[in-house]
């Protein structure tokens, strides 16, 4: 009677432990983990990760939490401290990288991919981590951006220097004299002078307005001298007078 007893409870025992394996077998199926993945990695930082993978939120779009920056070097750090049964994956970083470190779980290589930097790795029953530290070559268009203000500018500063220039120019450029017009109003007598001060007399008669030694030189086509010896003696004669203005005199016959 008590052998079957033993034997009973034995048996129970077997029983008992046969169901509970059971029922943990899917729990330690849940947990064994797989990843078939492909990681890209962006100019900005951000990164992309798709793919087979039964672990919770690994695949993921565009996003800045694996990735960090100091200076001009790059880090990216994915880890994940639980065990895979199995990964495989492939790491695309971009263009113009250039790897300074890099350690990762399981085996790794490095391949050159149209322009871009291409990791494959894989590994077996250990954890997932993939540890780099990169940086990127200044490229053509980058250079364009941190310049952006200045090119925008460029014109900006390049037009206004030319519409002070024309201004400047138009503002110093010597007024052209009208052309003589016939007149039937008596100049008066200009007995007692010369040839060249008849026409310097004639000259502002006929213009009616003030004129500089130099309207007067340019009009009449004389030598500068000979302008100011023939200013000076009508001017003795106080048939004309002066009006300085800046660095020259302004010519006008006087009134009587």
């Amino acid at each position: 009677m008590g052998n079957h007893r033993r034997q009973c409870r034995v048996l129970f025992t077997v029983v008992l432990l046969s169901v509970l394996a059971v029922l943990s077998a899917p729990a330690l199926h849940a947990a064994d983990y797989y990843a078939d993945l492909t990681i890209t990695v962006d100019l900005s930082g951000f990164v992309s990760i798709s793919g087979l993978t039964n672990y919770p939120n690994l695949t993921i779009q565009n996003t800045e939490q694996y990735t960090s920056k100091q200076q001009s070097y790059w880090l990216l750090n994915i880890t994940k401290q639980e065990t895979f049964s199995e990964f495989v994956y492939n790491l695309i970083l971009p263009k113009g990288s250039s790897i300074s470190y890099i350690r990762s779980s399981g085996s790794l290589r490095i391949e050159e991919n149209q322009g871009n930097l291409l990791i494959r790795g894989f590994g077996e029953n250990e954890s997932f981590f993939i540890l780099i530290q990169y940086q990127l070559e200044k490229q053509a268009e980058s250079v364009v951006q941190e310049n952006i203000v200045y090119l925008i500018l460029l014109p900006a500063i390049l037009l206004v220097i030319l519409l002070i220039i024309f201004f400047y120019v138009k503002e110093n450029k010597p007024k052209e004299l009208l052309p003589l017009k016939e007149t039937k109003e008596p100049l008066g007598d200009l007995k007692g002078l010369n040839h060249r001060q008849k026409q310097i007399m004639q000259l502002l008669h006929e213009r009616h307005i003030p004129l500089t030694q130099t309207d007067i030189q340019k009009e009449l086509q004389i030598p500068k001298a000979s302008v100011s010896r023939n200013i000076h003696g009508l001017e003795r004669k106080g048939l004309i007078e002066k009006e300085p203005i800046g660095m020259s005199n302004l010519i006008r016959l006087k009134k009587h």
